[in-house]
């Protein structure tokens, strides 16, 4: 499809309803709209906004099925003076919101607006507010949110409902933006740059999550919400497979050291794909930026739903780049920490990583202070969480996704405050002590587990390389354990357990 907006067919409310919901299973939810606040003039629009377009307002609301999941459906009607929003209309979104939050039930919401309308001033322009205020009130109810954008999706619209799901796709070649290119012309004289506001250009700036055609919206939403629904019934937790105890030697740790920078090591790609039943990739930190090193899903692990946030060291996010990971990672995991809260489901972390960048653009990107909030979020996470030290773990972009309620380790990964040949660099100012350093820092996985730092080990008694099938197999049924052990609790518990075990942590001094 053109990426030139001024070509994109416009979806109708009633193509979304044909399309995505189950046939017949759409109930309106709306009441009559009355006009009699207007003025005669703009009394008599409305009237003939409602002929042209055959719906009373800018907005319908109601209830239906996609492949049988029920779901609240809020839809712009943009024939009705560009989908602008007024009192009426804003008073409509807000009563849809409250129903399906009183209901229990995800909303599926599909804006296409050029904002608030101009005819109602600012009193329509502030009802965003109270749109927000509802829409917030049903995340906090650990309801999903999902949105659908629709070419095209300005303004007001565009800055509250439509760019607070907690997945958000959009139309292929869709118009989105703040300001509408028309008004941007029109006050300073030139056209909007090209390209800008396509809805392909906010995907590769992680503003969205994914570009797809109405045809496919009902099975991404059908998957979505499979993935999003309440942990299965689950027994009695079982307990971690029994890893006996090894005090390793300065060879040994330098081995596994040297086995988790194998190329071919499985990855978090792996991870996902079979440890996972379901999983669905989204994008980019929700606030214009992405990095490749990041892989951000939601996921169903051993009948839970899950977020999971993982290091891609291998760098292929689409993009092929090869670049430590930067700032911008750590925003993504912090969204993805967000979310988790905001649908009242665990995160899971995975982290393999060779160190955050060091670079003039991590530094002046502010690396050092996303490391921090992201420790304070996850210190602080009001949802159960399970980190996976998969490999490598290098410094602060490792321990950034570290702080969880069960810490899991794979039996060759490691965690250290800088690469082994740093730490050398550092105390004899030479690589050549890298493995007795690592040696000495207690880096290896037993050691860790001995700190307290990581609840269980994966063993590797096998080249993972040549059967990462099975490896991601085994992880995912320790991550399992742990998200079953973790379901049992209740999570004022589990942040004091989470406080407690990090206070226990570096109370002696580990070289002489």
């Amino acid at each position: 499809m053109s990426s030139d907006p001024a070509r994109v067919e416009r979806i109708t409310t009633r193509a979304i309803i044909e399309q995505v919901l189950d046939p017949g299973s759409f109930t309106s939810w709306d009441e009559p709209v009355d006009y009699s606040f207007a003025a005669a003039a703009y009394r008599e629009q409305l009237e003939q906004a409602a002929l042209r377009s055959g719906s009373d307002e800018a907005v319908i609301s109601g209830f239906g099925t996609v492949k049988g999941q029920q779901v609240a459906v809020v839809l712009s009607e943009f024939d009705f003076l560009a989908g602008s929003i007024g009192r009426n209309a804003a008073q409509r979104i807000v009563a849809a919101f409250e129903r399906a939050t009183a209901r229990g039930l995800p909303v599926l919401a599909s804006p296409a607006s050029g904002g608030t309308r101009m005819q109602e001033g600012t009193p329509a322009f502030v009802s965003m507010v109270h749109i927000t205020a509802a829409v917030r009130a049903h995340t906090e109810a650990s309801l999903p949110y999902l949105v659908y954008l629709r070419h095209p999706t300005t303004g007001g619209v565009m800055a509250s409902w439509g760019s607070a799901g907690h997945i958000t796709i959009s139309q292929p070649g869709a118009l989105l933006g703040f300001l509408g290119p028309r008004v941007y012309e029109t006050i300073y004289q030139h056209p909007f740059p090209e390209g800008v506001q396509v809805a392909e250009n906010l995907k590769r700036h992680g503003l969205i999550d994914a570009v797809v055609p109405l045809e496919e919206l009902a099975s991404i939403v059908n998957r979505a919400l499979r993935i999003l629904r309440p942990s299965d019934g689950l027994s009695v937790a079982a307990e971690f497979p029994t890893v006996a105890d090894r005090r390793l030697g300065e060879h040994q740790v330098w081995q596994a050291i040297l086995a988790t920078r194998k190329a071919r090591r499985p990855s978090v790609r792996h991870v996902v794909k079979y440890a996972s039943s379901d999983a669905m990739q989204l994008s980019g930190s929700n606030e214009g930026d992405r990095d490749p090193r990041m892989y951000l899903a939601i996921a169903r692990i051993g009948g839970h739903p899950v977020v999971l946030v993982g290091q891609d060291r291998s760098g292929l996010n689409g993009s092929g780049s090869t670049e430590p990971m930067g700032p911008a990672f750590l925003r993504e995991a912090r969204r993805g920490a967000q979310l988790a809260e905001n649908l009242g489901i665990s995160l899971v972390t995975v982290i393999d990583t060779e160190g955050a960048a060091l670079s003039q653009s991590a530094e002046e990107g502010g690396m050092a202070g996303q490391i921090s909030r992201s420790l304070s979020a996850l210190v602080g996470l009001n949802v159960p969480s399970v980190s996976l030290l998969l490999g490598q773990g290098t410094g602060g972009g490792a321990l950034a996704l570290l702080p969880a309620d069960i810490s899991i380790a794979a039996a060759n990964s490691w965690l250290s405050p800088l690469p082994p040949e740093g730490a050398s660099a550092i105390i004899y100012r030479d690589t050549e002590h890298a493995s007795t350093l690592a040696h000495a820092q207690q880096t290896d996985a037993f050691s860790l587990k001995r700190a307290g730092i990581v609840q269980a080990i994966v063993p590797e008694e096998y080249d993972v390389c040549k059967a990462p099938r099975r490896f991601a197999q085994e992880i995912g049924q320790i991550i399992s354990i742990a998200l079953t052990k973790l379901a049992k609790e209740d999570i004022a518990g589990l942040r004091r357990q989470r406080a407690l075990k990090y206070a226990s942590i570096g109370k002696q001094a580990l070289l002489g």
